[in-house]
């Protein structure tokens, strides 16, 4: 995540707003982020903030829920995309050495 995050990656959303959003308990919520399925901020008190990424990751692990998916699985195919988009991104930064390193830039 960047320093300046999106509108959506900003964690500023409350339990209780999110338990509101996407229809799941608090108790729930808290659940999801035990399995490690959501990671929310904490305040200074302790209290959770959440971002509309994670309401919208929560809506995405519901609906996973109905299906029968357990959270392990959810959790497994999250670590699976996460580590595509890592992959991606050292490619990413490969391609553009290759591409500074035959054209003679440099970094200033």
């Amino acid at each position: 995540m960047s320093e300046n995050p999106s509108y959506k990656e900003r964690k500023v959303i409350t339990i209780g707003v999110v338990s509101e959003l996407t229809g799941l308990s608090e108790r729930q919520i808290r659940y999801y982020e035990e399995r490690k399925l959501v990671f929310p901020e904490r305040t200074e008190r302790g209290n959770r903030k959440y971002s509309f990424a994670d309401v919208e990751q929560l809506i995405d692990i519901a609906d996973q829920r109905e299906e029968g998916v357990q959270t392990y699985e959810i959790r497994q195919e999250m670590l699976k995309r996460e580590r595509k988009r890592e992959e991606k991104k050292r490619q990413r930064q490969l391609f553009k050495g290759e591409i500074n390193a035959r054209f003679g830039i440099q970094k200033r």
